[in-house]
């Protein structure tokens, strides 16, 4: 009997529960492929064909910490050199 209870209260929950579809899932950021600018001065890139969205993160620089697979992420040191390049 109790069981039953359960069943019963969670059985209206589990019709308002929605599965996400995107339509349109994000597009592949293109670290991978930009990997070997890693250790080139900042200069190599071209900020006007740069993919967007990107951030370019210089040394103890504060950022966001939210997830977008989408972004574009280049991490310099203070000379100017490209130290990592990911997705995120």
């Amino acid at each position: 009997m109790p069981r039953a209870l359960i069943f019963a209260a969670l059985l209206p929950l589990a019709a308002c529960m929605q599965e996400r579809v995107q339509d349109n899932p994000a597009p592949l950021c293109p670290a991978e492929a930009m990997q070997a600018s890693v250790g080139q001065h900042l200069a190599v890139l071209d900020n006007g064909q740069l993919y967007q969205p990107n951030r370019i993160i210089g040394p103890n620089m504060a950022v966001t910490m939210d997830w977008r697979p989408e972004r574009l992420n280049i991490e310099h040191d203070s000379a100017m050199i490209i130290r990592r390049i990911y997705c995120g």
